[in-house]
């Protein structure tokens, strides 16, 4: 089996790249990107940020990019996973308003 061999220069390059898009986290994390109603625009900046990091990661030092198709199948698999743990996780969260909650046990004695 035969090793694709990546030059030190792309290293290099995606070292400065992931460096470039940690210090535009910082940089944006000091700025309130929402105002208004995007009250997340941040969360959705810094999200978006994080997930273009990673992957780089995964395609070049995890070298993913020049591995065999099976590679890419389990990759889409974790991905697709990954994907459905959110969207499940995200039901939940925007579906709590529909149960009304129920005042705290002590304050329906002192009415």
């Amino acid at each position: 089996m035969t090793q694709h061999v990546v030059p030190t220069r792309l290293y290099v390059q995606i070292f400065g790249a992931l460096l470039a898009l940690t210090a535009l986290t910082v940089l944006v994390s000091f700025f309130d990107l929402g105002g208004g109603r995007l009250h997340y625009a941040n969360a959705v900046a810094a999200l978006t940020i994080a997930v273009t990091k990673a992957t780089l990661v995964m395609l070049y030092f995890m070298h993913v990019r020049w591995s065999s198709r099976l590679t890419w199948v389990f990759v889409g698999a974790g991905l697709f996973w990954l994907l459905i743990l959110v969207v499940l996780t995200l039901s939940d969260v925007f579906t709590r308003h529909w149960i009304p909650a129920l005042p705290p046990w002590g304050l329906t004695s002192l009415q």
